[in-house]
């Protein structure tokens, strides 16, 4: 079964096609970067891949879950990371993580939380206010908040933007701690930065997909010369 997979996906916007007939499977364990310009549709996918956006057409499923027909069963396997912390700055690191834990069932949810500052190297801080934290700190908690549920899939929304270089290695390092078998979606302006980390690549544009395919198969500088002439030049 894979673990994520669309079927003539798209999502409009009155008129307009964000997401257009978009198909691909992705098997459990993999890791995908989706590429693109700014307006092609890769934030758009991944909201209505993670439940946040319903497809205005076509089907999605995760782990066969239809995202239509039961989406609260399919979000039981979802965790999302962005740019945007989806922290409440007021309460503690610990506060929020319990907020989640609570929320999502989550047994022991006081030993789960505290697994989970203890990966992200917070314990120290676990009863100090969120918005005291820097970018990079709170990008951690982020990440202990999309794992407090032990989700399947993973959704990644620029999830680098606006971190320094030390807080970049950090958040590699946890990234690939927390891999197993889990499987990753992320949406990436950097292109080296996502092809390293992939194991399969998508280019859209115009919300459209231009090339789908797992890294084994692509040489890097062929990609990247796609990417260039078909996105970073707005060719349709």
């Amino acid at each position: 079964m894979n673990a994520v997979e669309a079927k003539h996906l798209s999502k409009a916007f009155g008129i307009r096609k964000a997401v257009d007939d978009v198909s691909f499977e992705l098997p459990e364990g993999a890791f995908l970067s989706i590429f693109g310009s700014n307006g092609a549709g890769k934030t758009t996918l991944l909201r209505v891949l993670s439940t946040l956006a319903r497809p205005s057409d076509g089907q999605a499923f995760i782990y066969g879950i239809d995202l239509k027909e039961d989406p609260d069963k399919a979000r039981e396997c979802i965790g999302m990371i962005s740019h945007a912390s989806m922290l409440y700055p007021d309460l503690t690191a610990e506060e929020n993580l319990l907020l989640y834990a609570e929320l999502y069932g989550v047994d022991d949810p006081k030993a789960r939380v505290s697994q989970l500052l203890d990966a992200v190297g917070l314990s120290h801080r676990r009863l100090d206010q969120v918005r005291t934290f820097s970018r990079g700190m709170t990008q951690r908690v982020s990440i202990a908040r999309a794992l407090v549920h032990d989700p399947r899939v993973v959704f990644l929304d620029e999830p680098y933007s606006g971190l320094d270089p030390h807080a970049v290695e950090i958040f590699d390092n946890l990234i690939e701690s927390v891999r197993g078998d889990r499987t990753f979606v992320m949406v990436s302006h950097d292109l080296a930065k996502g092809f390293g980390m992939c194991t399969h690549a998508l280019v859209m544009s115009r919300g459209r997909v231009v090339s789908f395919a797992p890294k084994d198969q692509l040489d890097y500088d062929e990609f990247a010369r796609l990417y260039r002439e078909t996105v970073g030049m707005g060719v349709a």
